[in-house]
């Protein structure tokens, strides 16, 4: 069972028009859209992207916000679906300092639904990365400024940091699961994906140390395939980046 959102992600911060409109005619949006305007810290004046029937897109920009009404006037239709057919969720293992503000930020641009941090055996814990400066707070924030910035039309979902007991129960959720782990499998990501063609994935990052063999197998007990990004080793952050676009090019909006 996915754990709860921390940020106000996910469906809820879609702003869907419930019929198609016409370009450059004020509306009124829906209720269930006026309430994801709070999510997204929308103004008037803001230029949004909205979904309309048959997953056609919009920007539009805000005319009035209030709490329980809001209009927009549509003022182009994208040419393309902003948000991917596939749903990525990313498990990753806390870095260090600032990089899984860097990890957020990218895994929104590349289109990533659902980000899970965790700890595992040989990870930093979230005591030790707020022992100095407590920075945990910045990371939904830091996730809407990357939503806005790349016209998402939905905010990722951030859950709250797990242990690793609840990373293998979340995992389930997805088509397929895919641990990552160098050293390990010299299965290649290419060569998985073209035969399997899913709907969903699960990507599981490791920390630096990588995982230890306890929690490899763990994951394969419970269907998890252990996979390879090929010969170099990569830094935890530069292997999540590089999983998700990886699987967005193979079965996602990457090549459209």
């Amino acid at each position: 069972m996915p754990w709860p959102c921390v940020n106000q992600g996910g469906s809820g911060s879609q702003i869907r028009l419930e019929t198609v409109p016409m370009l450059e005619k004020e509306l009124a949006l829906p209720p269930e859209s006026v309430r994801a305007l709070a999510f997204w810290q929308a103004r008037a004046g803001q230029i949004i992207t909205l979904s309309g029937p048959g997953q056609r897109y919009f920007r539009g920009r805000l005319t009035s916000v209030a709490d329980s009404a809001a209009t927009v006037v549509p003022f182009v239709e994208l040419p393309f679906p902003v948000e991917s057919p596939l749903c990525l969720t990313v498990f990753q293992a806390l870095p260090e300092k600032e990089r899984f503000e860097l990890v957020l930020q990218k895994l929104t641009e590349i289109g990533v639904q659902r980000i899970v941090p965790f700890q595992s055996l040989r990870s930093i814990t979230l005591l030790e990365r707020d022992a100095l400066q407590k920075k945990s707070h910045r990371w939904p924030a830091v996730l809407l400024r990357a939503a806005k910035q790349c016209r998402r039309e939905m905010i990722p979902e951030l859950a709250p940091v797990v242990e690793w007991p609840q990373v293998l129960n979340e995992m389930c959720a997805s088509q397929r699961a895919l641990l990552f782990c160098e050293g390990q499998s010299r299965q290649g990501l290419g060569q998985l994906l073209r035969h399997w063609q899913p709907n969903s994935l699960a990507l599981i990052i490791g920390p630096e140390g990588g995982f230890c063999d306890g929690e490899v197998v763990a994951a394969q007990e419970l269907g998890a395939q252990v996979v390879s990004l090929g010969p170099r080793i990569l830094r935890t952050e530069t292997a999540a980046i590089v999983a998700a676009a990886a699987c967005q090019m193979l079965c996602g909006d990457f090549d459209n």
